[in-house]
């Protein structure tokens, strides 16, 4: 079988905040792929760059030298108008803080990124979503009447309503429950095997990395392991290398 091709692809990404004696260098001449419908986690110690680096993958901040290239488009290239657009049509999010619109229902949130793109739903894949992450019930209510967990499924019911070349999940699970927790990454782990969804994974959690294919781990900056996830005990000895 031929490996899938790549979605994301980021060539000696390196991030410097500040000037002089004061510089911090967040990230050091990173290379790495992901390819099409991968489930990958990025962790490593506080510090470690995996926030950094996701923000420069997705377009929220610009690297020092590098380059990104998303779906076969070269970041660095593009207005920061292209680049809101590209976000808004290629890119899917899901925070920690869930960052839903209080005062939309959860239909009119999961909608959002359609409605700002001014284009309709497949209301197909709109209804196939929703009872995926089994909100079929809850639709008319607003964030405030759901439970945390709920509004995160709700968040990435609207990460993938769009059919977007990848998501970008920043610590999905840090503000749930253990059982909350469960859901939100059983409900990714369906995209990446039942949609083909592409899953980008920032986490410092090890049972949430061992539902990811992959784990990158990076330390001082610099990715210091890349290979597949493993179970909970896997990763937690992976992190050890890091430490």
């Amino acid at each position: 079988m031929s490996p899938s091709p790549l979605i994301v692809s980021a060539a000696h990404l390196s991030r410097t905040f500040g000037e002089g004696a004061a510089a911090v260098r967040a990230l050091v001449d990173v290379s790495v792929d992901f390819p099409t419908g991968g489930f990958t986690a990025i962790m490593g110690p506080s510090g470690s760059g995996k926030s950094t680096l996701m923000h420069l993958l997705a377009g929220l901040d610009r690297p020092t030298s590098g380059s990104v290239a998303v779906d076969g488009t070269e970041l660095s290239g593009l207005d920061d108008n292209a680049l809101t657009r590209l976000r808004r049509d290629r890119f899917g999010f899901v925070f920690q803080g869930f960052n839903l619109v209080p005062v939309l229902n959860a239909e009119e949130n999961i909608l959002l990124p359609l409605t700002l793109a001014g284009r309709d739903p497949d209301r197909e894949w709109y209804e196939q979503l929703v009872r995926t992450v089994g909100l079929t019930d809850r639709l008319s209510h607003r964030p405030s009447e759901l439970s945390g967990g709920q509004q995160q499924r709700v968040a990435i019911a609207r990460a993938l309503v769009h059919r977007p070349a990848v998501v970008f999940a920043d610590e999905p699970t840090g503000n749930l429950d253990s059982s909350a927790s469960a859901e939100v990454l059983g409900l990714l782990r369906r995209a990446a095997d039942e949609f083909g969804q592409t899953i980008v994974m920032v986490t410092h959690d090890a049972h949430a990395a061992s539902f990811a294919d992959r784990l990158v781990l990076l330390a001082d900056g610099r990715i210091v392991r890349d290979e597949p996830a493993g179970d909970t005990d896997s990763v937690l000895e992976l992190m050890k290398t890091a430490a």
